[in-house]
């Protein structure tokens, strides 16, 4: 029986899931992210407790198709993004249609209806996330980096990045070697 689990985004989460299915007596047979299956079909008391159980984790059992196909979205973008080394070099849109398997306009209309925004904007914050931690960690540049995350050029990115944070990439970079100064103390919060 596979079920679908809301933020279930890292390895992290996927051992406190498998953990989670073991203290109930359920045998894991696959745990993926935004995903399970478990052997056999778990009868509803157990369903409920498994249920309380993963809120307890802070993950969310879901049961509405809808909002399934969106965790994969946000799970497909999140993998994208953060997991892979190199960004693929097509549009995001045909990369999570095929990904997915639907066609990418009903997709997005599914996306924006659940959750209240576009996909195209979920991936700009999650690109900004991301460009924020390479920043911090200093281990490429601002070239570097637009590239990775599939940016036309270093101007893009740092238009997004001071559109999204505020700050530009450099007095980011520059906040984090002056010890990481209060945002407050420079008048941006």
């Amino acid at each position: 029986m596979k079920l679908y689990i809301k933020h279930m985004v890292s390895n992290c989460c996927k051992t406190i899931v498998r953990a989670t299915l073991k203290d109930l007596g359920l045998h894991c047979v696959a745990v993926d992210l935004g995903e399970i299956e478990v052997e056999g079909i778990i009868p509803l008391e157990l369903l409920d407790q498994l249920k309380i159980a993963l809120l307890n984790s802070g993950h969310e059992l879901m049961d509405d198709k809808r909002r399934v196909l969106t965790e994969k979205i946000k799970e497909t973008i999140i993998d994208l993004i953060h997991h892979t080394d190199e960004t693929p070099k097509i549009k995001n849109s045909d990369y999570i249609s095929r990904i997915l398997e639907y066609d990418y306009t009903y997709l997005a209309n599914l996306f924006s209806e659940v959750t209240g925004t576009t996909i195209e904007h979920y991936i700009i914050a999650h690109k900004i996330e991301r460009a924020k931690e390479l920043l911090f960690y200093d281990e490429l540049n601002l070239t570097q980096i637009a590239s990775k995350l599939n940016y036309s050029s270093v101007a893009h990115l740092s238009t997004q990045f001071k559109k999204v944070t505020g700050l530009t990439p450099t007095l980011f970079k520059q906040l984090k070697h002056n010890g990481r100064i209060a945002l407050e103390n420079v008048g941006i919060v």
